[in-house]
């Protein structure tokens, strides 16, 4: 099953049909995918399911009626083992970004995190999940498959938020500090910190 948000609410990709209780189920094959992203950006579906029933081919069921942007970003530790996170648009976020034509996934991982942040020597120590969003641009709704990676790194300049990006800070966060951040952060960003939870940081 895959989980994507629209506008921070659920839409479940399933293979299974459940009875439904606070959810509207939807046949992929004949749902009107735009109308129902609509409806749950403009608050009138809080939770939806989307049922197809070869769970392998699920998600690309999906990518044939909504088109795809691929992106990377990095969950950055320093030697002190705080976190870097940025601030747009009044919620915190992990430094991210749409990867260019040809651009291999790691690479743009780590040029993401160094534009958005100016943290340099970055080495990515392992893949995490990936986490999916769908979000509005030029009026075309975009499903945003965001590829992450842990990393660290021994900068210890001054990082610098990309303005023109909308960023208006970055901070290294440590863990209880991060507890605070997840109260006003995104779903997928929490998420990934549940992931995180099993190795690393108790959130």
């Amino acid at each position: 099953m895959y989980k994507v948000f629209v506008n921070d609410k659920p839409l479940f990709l399933t293979n299974k049909v459940a009875k439904e209780t606070d959810f509207q189920l939807f046949l992929l094959e004949s749902v009107d995918i735009e109308q129902l992203i609509v409806k749950m950006f403009n608050n009138k579906i809080r939770k939806a399911y989307l049922y197809y029933p070869d769970e392998k081919e699920i998600l690309k069921k999906v990518k044939e009626k909504i088109p795809v942007k691929k992106a990377g970003g990095g969950l950055v530790y320093n030697k002190n083992g705080d976190v870097l996170f940025i601030f747009r648009n009044g919620k915190w976020d992990l430094p991210k970004g749409g990867c260019d034509k040809g651009e291999e996934i790691e690479d743009c991982s780590i040029r993401e995190v160094e534009e958005e942040t100016g943290v340099q020597d970055l080495i990515i120590t392992r893949k995490l999940q990936k986490t999916y969003h769908i979000f509005k641009r030029n009026g075309v709704y975009r499903l945003k498959i965001t590829h992450w990676f842990e990393m660290t790194t021994n900068f210890e300049g001054t990082p610098i938020p990309q303005a023109e990006e909308g960023i208006e800070k970055v901070a290294w966060l440590n863990p209880e500090q991060i507890k605070d951040a997840m109260k006003n952060s995104y779903e997928n960003i929490k998420l990934l910190f549940e992931e995180e939870n099993e190795s690393k940081i108790k959130i």
